[in-house]
């Protein structure tokens, strides 16, 4: 969830950091500094709250270096205050860390025991005190950090100055993740791409166990010294790419953005001829798909909701038993699973840390994974078997958008190519999906520009309502679990996804005229049924607003308003369904004048316990 920046070249590395910084504020912080070299020392300027106020002090007070490094800090040990934001100092080493060290009851009692003075209430101080030792020890640097990675037990990115070596910083990971780049006369790291796309391009993906030291050059070792040598990889991604564009908001730009996004994620991958998807980019083998008993869904949050569409669609177009798991609760409890089980984790990071336990213990018992993320080189790709993944490009907005649906298009993928492969989807109705999937991009953009007025509409009528209920059947349920996600996340109202057929089990005693009540009811092999619950819920006095395909006059009837969109086949719906979803709760959050950007309380990604 922290931030890290880190730097070494020719101009003002604090200039390079903070606008680093900026760039991850979307990961979630509440505290922030960095750490220069200035002449023969280091210095420190560290802020609590937004990056403005981090700002303000390096205006006030300068630091004038060419190496340093920054972070945005998510309190996990300590309240967020000015003593416990990263860097934390002991003698000539700064730290900055991302993570969890799991030991740090015991460390803290040895160092206290040693006579060190610990300032704050963090794991990491522990880090620099740990280093410190080492370097007084005679290490130099590179040799200090990797003996203390020895005592580490957790979870960590880290990046280390010393004032013994003031042209270099050192770096490693585990379990968090941190890229590092090249430049023209410069080296750079960061928790994530974005912090670098506007210094370079060329970037290369630490794995973990490894460190690296960068100086004119990067350096990757392993933990006994051993060079590694690793090309860099070229990321498309442009700075453009991770700005607003014009738009009020992130999120609204992410929900515009999913026609193109979708197009990158189908590009090459669809074969309409034959009615099939490339198998080289699933990564798995025919003799692959032959031989799964089951497929495993493992995922988090709005991933989750994108997993739950591919309960339904495994199962309908492959036949494959199929079940749905949340990660963090599949690690805490011995699952069967193991040979035969195909697990797919779904994270659009790449990094979510239930997600990749859950997997590696998962891969652990025999089974196979294949990973759906949207990250290159991100830590559940390549502990997978195989990946499958999207092109949604940088999210930068808190609550995903972008990423549901290209999620939940390689989901769909995965499904006709298991499908054609398992003998269980003929070529005809594969055909039809692979063709009605093609449109979905240009039919996405029509809802956009359709549904967007009459959404903002809705939401400034609605915006003081407490509670708001979504309702859906088949693969609708799954997005009206993420529509009240959406509504919940960015605007703090209380809203409820419920599979339609439950409302009668209770939730039906939460309607009354105060409460909007939103059901997707499009022409399914539920309609019939979606059309029963806009009844009752209109007969109880409920604000009815019916999600439905476009011409349905017996819904609109029923309903106190009709958001429409255009008839595709069931399997497609998930796709322009959603985007009145993500654009109703935007506009309430939005009128509201919530951070709809950074949500309280949220991170982007979750890498903590």
């Amino acid at each position: 969830m922290c931030g890290i920046v880190g730097y070494v070249g020719a101009e003002n590395s604090a200039d390079v950091l903070l606008d680093g910084l900026k760039r991850l504020e979307y990961r979630g912080y509440d505290s922030a500094g960095v750490a220069v070299h200035v002449g023969g020392n280091i210095q420190i300027r560290r802020a609590v709250g937004k990056l403005r106020n981090l700002e303000k002090s390096l205006r006030e007070s300068p630091l004038v270096g060419g190496v340093g490094i920054g972070h945005t800090r998510w309190a996990t040990h300590g309240r967020p205050t000015e003593v416990n934001a990263h860097p934390h100092i002991a003698g000539p080493v700064a730290v900055v860390h991302n993570g969890i060290i799991e030991n740090h009851l015991a460390l803290r009692k040895e160092l206290v025991a040693k006579g060190c003075t610990i300032s704050s209430d963090t794991d990491t101080e522990l880090v620099a005190h740990l280093v410190h030792l080492e370097v007084d020890a005679g290490k130099d640097l590179e040799s200090a950090v990797r003996a203390t990675l020895e005592r580490l037990e957790g979870a960590y990115a880290i990046a280390v100055l010393s004032e013994k070596e003031p042209g270099k910083i050192v770096v490693a990971k585990h379990s968090s993740p941190l890229v590092l780049g090249v430049g023209e006369g410069a080296t750079y790291c960061a928790s994530d791409i974005p912090a670098l796309l506007p210094y370079t391009n060329e970037m290369i993906f630490l794995e973990d166990g490894e460190m690296a030291v960068l100086d004119e050059t990067v350096r990757i070792t392993d933990r006994e010294g051993k060079t590694i040598e690793r090309e860099a990889q070229r990321i498309d991604w442009s700075p453009v790419m991770a700005e607003k564009a014009g738009y009020k908001h992130f999120m609204l730009k992410e929900i515009f953005e999913q026609p193109r996004a979708l197009e990158d994620t189908l590009r090459g991958r669809l074969d309409r001829e034959n009615g099939d998807i490339n198998s080289d980019e699933i990564g798995l083998t025919d003799e692959d798909a032959k031989a799964i008993k089951r497929v495993i869904f493992l995922a988090c949050g709005t991933s989750n909701h994108a997993a739950m569409t591919g309960r339904y669609l495994v199962e309908s177009l492959a036949r494959v038993p199929t079940l749905l798991e949340l990660a963090s609760e599949f690690r805490g409890r011995d699952a069967v699973v193991g040979e035969g089980d195909l697990v797919v984790a779904v994270s659009q990071s790449g990094e979510t840390l239930d997600t990749l336990i859950a997997a590696k213990e998962a891969k652990a018992k025999g089974a196979k994974v294949l990973s759906i993320a949207n990250v290159i080189g991100s830590a559940i790709p390549r502990m997978a078997d195989a990946v499958f993944y999207t092109h949604a490009g940088p999210e930068i907005g808190v609550a995903s958008t972008k990423c549901f649906s290209t999620q939940c298009a390689n989901i769909l993928m995965f499904s006709i190519w298991l499908g054609r492969r398992r003998g269980t989807l003929d070529e005809n109705r594969a055909k039809e999906l692979v063709e009605g999937l093609a449109r979905i991009p240009q039919l996405m953009g029509d809802v956009l520009q359709g549904t967007r007025q009459l959404c903002a509409n809705l939401a400034r009528r609605y915006v003081n309502a407490r509670d708001v209920l979504f309702l859906g059947r088949g693969l609708s349920y799954p997005i009206a679990l993420e529509g009240a996600l959406k509504l919940k996340e960015i605007s703090y109202i209380h809203a409820e996804g419920y599979a339609a057929g439950e409302m009668k089990h209770g939730p039906i005693a939460l309607i009354d005229s105060s409460v909007p009540v939103i059901v997707l009811a499009p022409h399914d092999s539920s309609y019939e049924r979606s059309l029963s619950n806009l009844q009752e819920a209109k007969a109880r006095e409920a604000q009815v607003i019916a999600i439905a395909t476009e011409g349905d006059e017996e819904a609109r009837e029923v309903s106190h308003d009709m958001i429409e969109i255009p008839r595709v086949l069931e399997e497609l719906t998930p796709f322009l369904t959603v985007v009145p979803c993500q654009l109703y709760s935007y506009y309430v959050a939005d009128f509201k004048g919530t951070d709809v950007d950074q949500p309280r309380n949220l991170a982007k990604t979750v890498t903590v316990e």
